[in-house]
C-alpha cells in the first residue's frame, strides 16, 4: 500500500496542460529584458487558439449529456442547446486565432531585421526538457481514456493515410499470429495508430532541430523550436491523431531540404499524395524555385504524388474498394465549397453562397503568392507556406480551425527565424539543369553510336 502511492500518477486535463505549459513557456522563452518585442508577442499569441479547443471540448461534453429530440425545457434539451452555442463559439474563436496568424505570417515578409534572442535555458537544459516532454506525451498517447470525446476521430482520415495505418496494423497482426500473441484487433489498431503518430511527431521535432542547426546557424534556436513544439497544448491535445501530423512531417523535412529541389519535391509530393492540403503548397514552392530548379522540383513532386496515389489505388483495387472509396471522396462536401457541408464546423448546414467567396479569395491568394514576392528567400517560403495552410481553415468544412498541427512547425520557424535574406535556392550551374543534363546524355549516346559505327567500318 505504501509503495503504490508513488505509482498513483494522473495525467493533467486539457485546462491544466494549458496553464502549466503557458507558465513554463514564458519562463523559458519570454524576453524579460525586452518586454515590447515581437518575439514576446508571438510567444503569447501561440497560445491564443487554446481557449477554442477548451470551448470545443466543453461543447462535446454538453452534447453527450443532451438530446435534440427531448422535450423543450428539459435538462437534456437545455444541454443540447448549450452545446450548440459552445460549438459556434469554439469554431469562431479558432477561426479568429487563425485569422490573426494568417495576418502575422503576411506581415513577417516585411520583418527583415531579426535580432538573435536566446532562450532563458541553455541548449542541454532544453534537450533534457524536450526528452522529458516526449516521454510525457508518450504516456498521454498510450493512455486508454474512457471519455468518448477524447477517443473520437478529429476529422476524416484521407484514403492514403487510412491505407498506411491499415497496412501497418495488418503487419502487426500477422506478426502476433506467428508468435502466438492474443491481442484484439482494436488493441492492435490502437497501438499502431499511436506509435505511428509518435514517430511522426519525433520526425517533426528532429526536422525543427536540424533546421535550426543548419539553416538558422543556431543550435539554441533549434532546441527551442523542438521543445516548444512538444510543450504547446496542441501537440498534446491531438497526440494520437496520426492523420494530422503525418503530412506535416514531410512538409517540415521539405523545408530542411530546400536547397535540393528534387528532394523537396519528393517529400512534398508524398505528402500531397496522402493528404490534400500539401498540394496547395505547390504554386508557392514552384515560384520559390523559379529559374532555380523549378523543373526538377515539379518533376519530383508529380512523380511522388503519382507513386503515392498509384499505390493507394492498387491496394484499393486489390481489395475491391477502389470505386466506392474514390466515389465517396469525390462526393465529400468538405473540400467542395459549392455544396452544403454536413460535417461539424462553423459552416455546418450553411448555404454555399457564404463559403464559396472565401474559397475564391483563397485561390486568388495561392496564385498571388506564387508570383509575389520575387525572388523569394527561405523566410518568405516559410511564412507564406504557413499562410497557405492557415487559409485552408476558413473554408474547409470538416472541423476547419482545429488543424493546428498542419502549420504549427512553420509558425515556430516564423517565430524563431533569424535574418534569412541570403537563404535562396541555389542557382542552376551551367550544365546542371534538367534539360542540359538530358541533352548531354543524348549527345553521349549519339557519340557512342557513332564511335561504334566507325569501329565496325574499320574492321
Amino acid at each position: 500500500m505504501n509503495a503504490s502511492i508513488f505509482l498513483s500518477f494522473n495525467l493533467p486535463n486539457a485546462a491544466t496542460w494549458f496553464y502549466f505549459s503557458l507558465i513554463l513557456a514564458i519562463a523559458l522563452f519570454f524576453q524579460f529584458t525586452r518586454i515590447l518585442s515581437v518575439r514576446n508577442l508571438d510567444l503569447l499569441t501561440l497560445f491564443a487558439l487554446v481557449p477554442g479547443f477548451l470551448f470545443l471540448q466543453e461543447a462535446h461534453a454538453l452534447f453527450a449529456l443532451g438530446d435534440p429530440h427531448s422535450a423543450e425545457g428539459s435538462d437534456s434539451h437545455r444541454y443540447y442547446l448549450l452545446g450548440q452555442r459552445g460549438l459556434i463559439l469554439a469554431y469562431a474563436w479558432l477561426l479568429a486565432g487563425s485569422a490573426y496568424w494568417f495576418v502575422r505570417s503576411i506581415v513577417d515578409l516585411a520583418l527583415v531585421r531579426r535580432p538573435a534572442l536566446s532562450p532563458n535555458l541553455s541548449a542541454p537544459g532544453l534537450a533534457f526538457l524536450g526528452l522529458a516532454l516526449l516521454i510525457c506525451l508518450g504516456a498521454v498517447a498510450v493512455r486508454r481514456s474512457h471519455d468518448p470525446t477524447e477517443q473520437a476521430l478529429v476529422g476524416k482520415r484521407p484514403i492514403a493515410i487510412s491505407e498506411v495505418q491499415e497496412g501497418a496494423t495488418a503487419v502487426v497482426q500477422q506478426a502476433q499470429n506467428n508468435t502466438g500473441a492474443t491481442a484484439s484487433d482494436a488493441d492492435v489498431q490502437f497501438w499502431v495508430e499511436r506509435c505511428l503518430a509518435l514517430a511522426c511527431h519525433l520526425a517533426v521535432v528532429l526536422g525543427l532541430l536540424f533546421i535550426g542547426l543548419r539553416h538558422f546557424g543556431d543550435w539554441n534556436a533549434g532546441m527551442a523550436m523542438a521543445s516548444l513544439y512538444l510543450l504547446l497544448p496542441y501537440t498534446a491535445y491531438h497526440i494520437g491523431q496520426f492523420h494530422h501530423v503525418w503530412p506535416t512531417a514531410f512538409v517540415t523535412w521539405a523545408v530542411f531540404c530546400y536547397r535540393r529541389p528534387t528532394a523537396s519535391g519528393w517529400l512534398l509530393g508524398l505528402a500531397a499524395g496522402s493528404s490534400f492540403f500539401p498540394l496547395l503548397l505547390y504554386p508557392l514552392w514552384v515560384g520559390f524555385y523559379a529559374r532555380r530548379g523549378a523543373l526538377r522540383f515539379s518533376l519530383s513532386f508529380f512523380s511522388a504524388t503519382a507513386v503515392s496515389l498509384g499505390i493507394v489505388a492498387l491496394i484499393l483495387w486489390w481489395d475491391g474498394r477502389a470505386v466506392a472509396s474514390f466515389a465517396a471522396a469525390l462526393h465529400l462536401s468538405d473540400w467542395q465549397p459549392w455544396k452544403v457541408p454536413q460535417a461539424e464546423s462553423i459552416w455546418t448546414g450553411a448555404h454555399w453562397a457564404y463559403r464559396l467567396p472565401l474559397f475564391v479569395l483563397y485561390l486568388a491568394f495561392v496564385i498571388a503568392v506564387a508570383i509575389w514576392p520575387s525572388p523569394k528567400n527561405l523566410s518568405h517560403l516559410v511564412a507564406l507556406s504557413a499562410a497557405v495552410l492557415l487559409g485552408v481553415q476558413f473554408w474547409y468544412a470538416d472541423r476547419g480551425g482545429v488543424y493546428v498541427l498542419w502549420y504549427l512547425p512553420l509558425l515556430l520557424l516564423v517565430v524563431f527565424r533569424p535574418n534569412l535574406s541570403g537563404h535562396e535556392p541555389p542557382a542552376v550551374e551551367p550544365g546542371r539543369g534538367m534539360l542540359r543534363w538530358a541533352g548531354t546524355a543524348w549527345r553521349r549516346v549519339l557519340g557512342k553510336n557513332a564511335s561504334h559505327h566507325s569501329n565496325e567500318l574499320a574492321i
